[in-house]
C-alpha cells in the first residue's frame, strides 16, 4: 500500500511541475523555483561557425583604438575603429541614460566595443565619447550616450553589413547619430514618432497590416504553430527574421488582443504573439514601409490585424 501511495504522490507532484500556459506553452520550474522552458537547442546559430566561439558566451569586447570617419557613398560619414570595421548603435538602447539591451546571443551576433583605450577620430568632438557599465560589470564605449558594437558578419574592413538590420541597428555617425542612408536626410532619424508598440498600417499593395513601434512591418512564419505555440525560426533563421520583443498590451492599437501573450522561446528569447502566432520583422526592411519579407520562400507573410496571413495562397 506504501509502495503505490508513494509512486502515486510522485506522479501527482510531476504533474504539478508541469504547467501549460496560455497558448499550449509548457513550461516547469528548475531546483532553483525558476520558470524553465523546453531544453535549450544545442546551437541557437550563433555557435562556432559565427567566427566567436560556440555556447562560450558573447565575445570578448576588444577596444576601438583610434577611431577614424569612413566617408561612404552610401551612408555618408561612418565612425570606424581603428582597424576599419564600421560601428553601431542600436535603436533598442538608450543614450540618456545611456543603457545596452544588446546581452547573450545578441552579444555574440553584435560584439561590444570596449571603453578602454579609445581615442576620437581626428576632427570629431572627443567630449561625445564615454562608456556604460554592462550588467557583467564591463565597460562599453559610447558616443553621444549611445552604446557601441561591431558586426559579426563584417569580415573587411569598409563593410556596412549590419546597417539596418531587424530596423533597429545602424552604422553610427561620429555624432552617434544614424549614419545616413541615400535619399532620407543628413542623420536617418526620420522614423515614424510616437507609433505604439503595435499597430495597423495601410499598406498600398497589402491593406492593413500589422507594423511595430518603428513602422517596420510585422510578418509570421507558415512553418510556426499556435498551439502549442511553438517557432521553426531558430538559429541563422533570427538573423534575417529577428523576433518583435514583448509589447504591453496597452501598447497596441487596432490589432486583436486575442491569445496576446509572450512566447517564452527554447533559446531563451522572449518573443511577442497575436493570437498565440509567433511574429517577426525582416532584416531586409530597411525602412518604414518596406514589405520585403512579404512572400520570402513561400512562407513568411504579413500579418492582418487579426493575426492573419497577408496574401498567402489560399
Amino acid at each position: 500500500m506504501n509502495t503505490w501511495r508513494n509512486a502515486s504522490l510522485a506522479v501527482t507532484a510531476v504533474a504539478v511541475l508541469a504547467l501549460t500556459t496560455a497558448c499550449g506553452q509548457e513550461q516547469g520550474t528548475d531546483t532553483n523555483g525558476q520558470s524553465v522552458g523546453a531544453a535549450k537547442p544545442a546551437d541557437a546559430g550563433y555557435g562556432a561557425d559565427s567566427g566567436y566561439g560556440s555556447d562560450t558566451g558573447a565575445a570578448a569586447a576588444r577596444p576601438a583604438g583610434q577611431l577614424a570617419v569612413w566617408d561612404s557613398k552610401k551612408l555618408g560619414k561612418v565612425l570606424t575603429d581603428s582597424e576599419g570595421f564600421t560601428l553601431y548603435r542600436f535603436d533598442k538602447d538608450t543614450a540618456s541614460p545611456p543603457t545596452s539591451n544588446c546581452e547573450g546571443d545578441c552579444a555574440k551576433v553584435w560584439p561590444v566595443v570596449a571603453a578602454g583605450d579609445v581615442k576620437a577620430a581626428a576632427g570629431t568632438d572627443a567630449t561625445l565619447l564615454g562608456e556604460v557599465t554592462r550588467a557583467d560589470g564591463t565597460k562599453q564605449l559610447t558616443v553621444a550616450g549611445w552604446p557601441m558594437y561591431r558586426y559579426a558578419q563584417d569580415t573587411s574592413p569598409g563593410d556596412a553589413n549590419g546597417q539596418g538590420v531587424g530596423g533597429t541597428w545602424f552604422a553610427s555617425a561620429p555624432d552617434g547619430k544614424k549614419a545616413a542612408v541615400a535619399g532620407s536626410g543628413s542623420d536617418a532619424e526620420a522614423t515614424p514618432a510616437d507609433l505604439p508598440g503595435l499597430s495597423v498600417r495601410r499598406d498600398p499593395k497589402l491593406g492593413d497590416i500589422v507594423v511595430d513601434s518603428k513602422g517596420m512591418t510585422v510578418y509570421r512564419f507558415t512553418k510556426d504553430s499556435a498551439w502549442p505555440m511553438k517557432s521553426a525560426c531558430t538559429g541563422a533563421c533570427l538573423e534575417k527574421w529577428p523576433v518583435v520583443a514583448p509589447v504591453d498590451k496597452n501598447d497596441t492599437e487596432g490589432i486583436i488582443e486575442k491569445g496576446f501573450v509572450t512566447f517564452d522561446r527554447p533559446d531563451g528569447i522572449k518573443q511577442q504573439s497575436i493570437d498565440c502566432w509567433p511574429i517577426y520583422t525582416f532584416a531586409g526592411d530597411t525602412k518604414p514601409g518596406d514589405t520585403n519579407g512579404q512572400g520570402v520562400g513561400g512562407t513568411w507573410f504579413a500579418v492582418s490585424p487579426d493575426s492573419k496571413l497577408v496574401g498567402a495562397p489560399k
